[in-house]
């Protein structure tokens, strides 16, 4: 399964909720075109049958399934990928315990130094954020538009944006270098099918 080159890159909402209407949720926003979900799940009650459900669920819509910090979950039900943070394990042993074919992500926040280095380590994309105010993340440190810029000059794999991203403050990143928008509340506060669907819509325009 291959990482997209640009599009609605979803990340689950699980706090609170039943599997079943993660799976739910999750399959609307699949259904209206989200191209890769990431199962980040902070307080998990059965993370081994959610994340193997999602990963069913995700290859029937031909879309790859990454799992946020966790590498044994990853290797466990045989996902396509992880996305890594700043405190998980590095790049290049992630690639090892997962193999060349595993897509491998990684957290940049507001540091393009440490994109490049990735990029260079054999990073399959870069993520930079959060951009606006972030419910999820309300702690995070800002990050920069112009980081973005500076990266899509330096750059050829993907860069995704995250942190409070909406359909109305998109575009500037897009503009900016973005190619991938990371999404939380703004599919799944909503209705996820028709909310994935407004954010096609952008990489159309």
């Amino acid at each position: 399964m291959k990482f997209p080159s640009q599009g609605l890159y979803a990340i689950t909402q699980t706090e609170s909720k039943s599997i079943a209407q993660v799976l739910n949720e999750v399959e609307a926003a699949l259904k209206g075109g989200a191209g890769v979900l990431q199962y980040r799940d902070k307080s998990p009650i059965d993370a081994l049958a959610l994340a193997q459900e999602l990963l069913s669920l995700c290859h029937h819509y031909e879309v790859p399934l990454l799992i946020n910090d966790d590498i044994d979950l990853a290797l466990a039900i045989g996902a396509d990928g992880v996305h890594l943070g700043r405190d998980d394990c590095d790049l290049v042993n992630a690639r090892q315990l997962l193999g060349a074919e595993a897509i491998i992500g990684i957290s940049c926040y507001n540091d393009l130094e440490k994109a490049v280095t990735m990029a260079d380590q054999g990073a399959d994309y870069v993520a930079f954020g959060r951009f606006f105010p972030s419910g999820s993340k309300p702690l995070a440190s800002p990050a920069e538009i112009e980081t973005l810029r500076l990266a899509r000059q330096q750059l050829t794999i993907p860069i995704v944006a995250i942190g409070g991203i909406l359909p109305e403050n998109a575009r500037p990143l897009l503009e900016a270098g973005a190619d991938l928008l990371a999404v939380i509340g703004g599919l799944f506060d909503y209705e996820a099918q028709s909310a994935a669907q407004q954010y096609l819509s952008l990489f159309h325009k």
